[in-house]
C-alpha cells in the first residue's frame, strides 16, 4: 500500500508502516535497537489507556548534520510533517526520551498555544487548551474541547486522561478544529498518541527509577513471538510511586493518610498481534490502570472566616475535613484490523470498549470544618466502531469511513455544606446530584486532497454528524450530611429513600420519580477546504478553513427542567508557510484566526452573588481569537541542534450574555515560547545526549470569569543527561525540571462573594471565603537505570 507526501510521490510501499522521527543516535553505534528499547516500560497504554492500532516503524532517512525527513499521520495518510497543510507539532521518541517527558502534560512545553494540565482535585483529570479554546470543568455531561486518542480510539472523558508517555513512537498536537477527520470535540485540536507493533526476536526489559520525594518506580515489559513475524504476545507491568509534594497539616478524620500531591499507581497490559499475511493484520489489547492517590488539597489563598487555621506556608500543604482517599479505576480493550485490498486500497477497522470508575473527596474549602465539602462518584462506559477506507493515486488521494460512539457517563456529587446548616438549626445541610449524560453518535466522513497542476493542490472534507443525548438529573437539598454511599465516611450509613427530587427529566404525576429522561438530537455538517502551493521541494505554502463543533448537552447541576444547550461551533481560518531553507534549517509558521459561536456556558441569577448553587447552562457567548504559531529547527552540526517554539494569541469577546460576564481565557497566556538544546557526546564509555530547554508562559487567568485567580508569567528551566553503553543493552538518564522551583497555578475554586464597604471579599457558598489553587509539580530530579536483552 503506498504513502504519499504533499505531491502523491510515493516513499514506501506499506501503508502500515507507522511514522518515526530519525535520530542522529539512529545512526550512531547502532543505537535504533536500544533507543526503541529505553521508553522500557509498557505501551502507551500501560498508563494510558492503551487501545492501540497497528504501526509499523518506517524509517525516514537522514544524514548527520542534517535535517531529518518527519513522517506523520495527521490526515488519517502516510505524509511528510512539512508537507501536511495542518499546525502541527510532532515529538518522536527520541524527544520524549532525552527530555524525560514522562506525562502528557509536559507536551505543553513543545507545542505553542498549547495548555494541559492537571485539573483540580486529583492527579488524573486533564484540562487542556489549544488555541484558547477547550473545556475546564470536568463533570460528567460536559464535552472536551481538545480530543485525545491513542491511534485512532476517541477518549472521552477527562477522568484519567493525564497519561504517561512510555513506549510510544511519537506524539503529535494537531492545532485549530479537526472536525473533518476526528468528529466532534475537536474545536480546540488534537493530541494523538502513536504507538509500535510489535517486531523482531524475543524481548525483555527492566528499569527501576529513584527520585525526588521518595519516588520509587519499577517497569517491566516484554514480547513473545509465538510463530515468528505472524504471531505476537507482549505484556508490561508497572508500580509507580511517590511520597507527597506536602502533608494536609489538619484532618477531621482520624487515621487518614496525610500525603498530598502523592503517587500510587499500578498498571498492567496485554497485546496479542496476529499478521498472517503481508496485507492483513489484527492487534487486541487489553490494559488496566488503578490509581490510589490521594486526593489533592488545595492551597487557601486567604485565611478562612470560620477556622483559626493559617495560610499554609508551603503551596502544597492542605486542610481538609473529608476522607485523603482517592480512586480512579480505568479498563479497556480494542480490536484494530487491517487489509490492503489492493495495491490502492487499503481498509481498517476499530473497536473499543472502555469503562471506568473514581470515586473522589474534593474539599472545596480546604479546612477541617465541613463547609463545603464535595466527596463525588464518577462512572464511565463507552464503545466505539469506525470503518475507514483510504484510496491513493497518482494526482489525488481519498479517506473516508463512518464511525459511531455509544457512551454513558454517570455520577453524583454531594455539596456538603453542615455549617451553614448546623448555623440554621439543621444537623446539617447537603446539595445533592445525581444523574446521567449519555450519547449516541453516528458519522460519515470523507477527505480529498486533489492536484490541479504540478504545484497547486485543493483539499476538500466534509463530516456529517446526528448525535443524540439523553440525559437525567436529581437535584435537591437535604437537611443532613449525606454522602454517596455507606461508609463513605467512618461510621456513616446512608438513609434510605434519602434521594432528592427530579429536575430534568419527565415527572408525568409529580410523584418526583422519573417517568422518562430528557432527550435531544443534533446534526452538524462540518466542511474543510483548503489550497496547497508547492513552491518548490522545500517549500509550502497553504490557506485552509475548517469547522469543528462540541456537543450539545444538557446541564449536569440542572435545578430546573432545563432544555439542552446546541453545540459549539469554531470556523477558523488558517494560513500556514513551512520551509527547509537549507539542509540544516527549518521554520513552520502559521497565522490562524477564528470564531467561537454558541459557547456553553453555567451561569447564576446575580453575577455578584458567590454564595448561588442554582445554575443554568446556556449558549451565552460568542468569541474570537486570533494569532501565529512559529516553530525553528536549526542543526549547528552533526552533535548540536537547536529548537524554538513561539505562539501569540488576541482574544475578543463578541457576544457576552453569561452570567457572571466573561472577561478573558481560561488557562491560556497571550505568549508561549520555548527555546531547547540537544547535544551528542560520543565516548569510550557510551553515548551521551545532553539536553537542557526553557520554557516561558505569559500572565493567564484560571477562569474565565474571575479576576482572582491568576498566575503571572513565569519561566521553567529543565535539563537531561541520557547515557548508553556501546552494546545496548544498559542504559540510564537524569532528569532535573523545574530548576528554578517555580510556583504556577494550574487549577483552583472561586467561590466569594462580593466586596464589602472597605473592599474585602465578603463569604461565599458555605459561610466561608474559598479562594483555592492547584500548583504544578515543584523542582524535581530523577534517575533512571535500565536493562535489556
Amino acid at each position: 500500500m503506498k504513502t504519499i507526501n504533499q505531491k502523491h510521490t510515493v516513499y514506501s510501499t506499506d501503508i502500515c508502516a507507522g511514522v518515526t522521527h530519525t535520530s542522529k543516535l539512529n545512526l550512531r553505534q547502532g543505537l535504533v535497537k536500544s533507543l526503541i528499547a529505553t521508553s522500557v516500560a509498557l505501551a502507551c497504554g500501560l498508563l494510558a489507556m492503551p487501545t492501540m492500532a497497528v504501526q509499523d516503524n518506517a524509517t525516514a532517512e537522514k544524514e548527520a548534520g542534517k535535517l531529518e525527513v518527519i513522517n506523520v499521520t495527521a490526515r488519517r495518510t502516510v505524509e511528510t510533517l512539512q508537507s501536511v497543510p495542518v499546525a502541527l507539532t510532532s515529538i518522536g521518541e527520541e524527544e520524549l526520551l532525552s527530555n524525560g517527558i514522562s506525562v502528557l502534560t509536559e507536551l505543553q512545553q513543545f507545542s505553542p498555544n498549547t495548555t494541559l494540565q492537571t485539573s483540580r482535585g486529583t492527579n488524573s483529570t486533564l484540562t487542556a487548551f489549544i488555541r484558547g479554546i477547550g473545556q475546564q470543568d470536568p463533570l460528567w455531561g460536559y464535552e472536551p474541547g481538545v480530543g485525545i486518542y491513542i491511534d485512532d480510539v476517541y477518549i472521552a472523558r477527562p477522568q484519567g486522561a493525564v497519561l504517561d508517555i512510555l513506549d510510544v513512537q511519537r506524539i503529535e498536537v494537531l492545532r485549530g478544529p479537526q472536525g473533518t477527520l476526528y468528529g466532534k470535540n475537536t474545536i480546540g485540536g488534537a493530541v494523538k498518541y502513536v504507538t509500535k507493533e510489535m517486531r523482531g526476536d524475543a524481548a525483555f526489559t527492566a528499569s527501576a527509577t529513584v527520585g525526588s520525594y521518595g519516588q520509587q518506580d519499577i517497569k517491566l515489559t516484554g514480547q513473545l513471538p509465538i510463530i515468528e513475524d505472524k504471531l505476537y504476545i507482549g505484556a508490561g507491568y508497572a508500580d509507580l510511586s511517590r511520597d507527597g509534594f506536602g502533608t494536609y497539616l489538619q484532618s477531621a478524620l482520624p487515621g487518614q493518610d496525610l500525603e498530598n500531591y502523592n503517587r500510587d499507581l499500578w498498571a498492567a497490559r496485554l497485546n496479542l498481534e496476529y499478521r498472517p499475511t503481508d496485507d492483513l493484520s489484527f492487534r487486541l489489547a487489553w490494559d488496566k490502570t488503578q490509581d490510589d492517590s490521594n486526593a489533592k488539597g488545595g492551597y487557601r489563598l486567604l485565611p478562612s472566616l470560620l477556622t483559626n487555621a493559617p495560610v499554609p506556608a508551603n503551596k502544597f500543604d492542605s486542610y481538609t475535613s473529608l476522607p485523603t482517599t482517592n480512586e480512579v479505576q480505568i479498563e479497556g480493550v480494542s480490536l484494530t484490523v487491517r487489509y490492503n485490498a489492493t495495491d490502492d486500497l487499503e481498509l481498517k477497522y476499530v473497536a473499543s470498549d472502555r469503562d471506568s470508575y473514581s470515586p473522589t473527596n474534593i474539599d472545596f474549602d480546604n479546612t477541617a470544618l465541613d463547609i463545603f465539602d464535595v466527596p463525588a462518584e464518577y462512572r464511565d462506559e463507552n464503545q466505539t466502531h469506525e470503518l475507514q477506507a483510504t484510496y491513493l493515486q497518482d494526482g489525488y488521494s481519498l479517506v473516508g469511513g463512518l464511525y459511531y460512539y455509544d457512551g454513558e457517563s454517570c455520577g453524583n456529587f454531594n455539596a456538603i455544606l453542615n455549617v451553614l446548616g448546623r448555623s440554621l438549626g439543621a444537623a446539617g445541610l447537603t446539595r445533592e446530584v445525581a444523574g446521567c449524560n449519555n450519547s449516541q453518535s453516528y458519522a460519515l466522513y470523507t477527505q480529498g486532497s486533489f492536484d490541479l497542476s504540478d504545484k497547486l493542490s485543493l483539499t476538500l472534507g466534509a463530516r456529517y454528524t446526528t448525535e443524540e443525548k439523553t440525559a437525567f438529573v436529581n437535584n435537591g437539598l437535604v437537611f443532613a450530611p449525606v454522602y454517596p454511599s455507606t461508609g463513605w465516611v467512618p461510621g456513616y450509613v446512608r438513609p434510605e429513600g434519602q434521594l432528592v427530587p427530579t429536575v430534568l427529566g419527565t415527572d408525568s404525576d409529580g410523584d418526583g420519580v422519573l417517568d422518562s429522561p430528557k432527550s435531544k438530537t443534533w446534526n452538524q455538517f462540518s466542511p474543510r477546504v483548503g489550497l496547497e502551493y508547492q513552491m518548490d521541494r522545500d517549500t509550502m505554502i497553504y490557506a485552509s478553513y475548517g469547522q469543528g463543533f462540541k456537543s450539545g448537552t444538557f446541564n449536569p447541576r440542572a435545578s430546573g427542567n432545563e432544555a439542552g444547550v446546541d453545540p459549539e461551533i469554531v470556523d477558523s481560518v488558517e494560513i500556514g508557510f513551512k520551509r527547509d531553507w537549507t539542509e540544516q534549517l527549518r521554520t513552520n509558521v502559521t497565522l490562524f484566526s477564528y470564531d467561537h459561536k454558541d459557547r456553553q456556558y453555567i451561569g447564576v441569577g446575580d453575577a455578584g452573588d458567590g454564595t448561588q448553587l442554582n445554575q443554568t447552562l446556556q449558549n451565552a457567548a460568542e468569541t474570537s481569537g486570533s494569532g501565529f504559531e512559529a516553530e525553528v529547527t536549526y542543526v549547528a552540526s552533526d552533535n548540536l541542534t537547536f529548537n524554538a517554539a513561539f505562539g501569540h494569541l488576541n482574544f475578543a469577546i463578541v457576544r457576552n450574555d453569561s452570567i457572571p460576564p466573561l472577561i478573558g481565557l481560561s488557562s491560556t497566556p497571550e505568549n508561549t515560547a520555548n527555546f531547547a538544546a540537544n547535544y551528542l557526546l560520543e565516548t569510550e564509555l557510551g553515548n551521551f545526549v545532553f539536553n537542557a530547554n526553557y520554557y516561558y508562559r505569559d500572565d493567564y487567568l484560571l477562569f474565565e470569569t474571575s479576576e482572582l485567580l491568576a498566575q503571572d508569567g513565569y519561566g521553567m528551566v529543565n535539563v537531561s543527561v541520557m547515557w548508553e553503553s556501546l552494546e545496548g543493552d544498559w542504559y540510564a538518564s537524569l532528569h532535573g525540571k523545574n530548576l528554578t522551583d517555580e510556583e504556577y497555578l494550574v487549577g483552583g475554586y472561586d467561590f466569594v462573594g462580593g466586596l464589602d464597604g472597605s473592599g474585602n471579599l465578603t463569604p461565599g457558598l458555605g459561610g466561608d471565603v474559598t479562594l483555592i489553587g492547584y500548583y504544578g509539580d515543584p523542582r524535581t530530579v530523577h534517575l533512571t537505570v535500565g536493562y535489556r536483552f
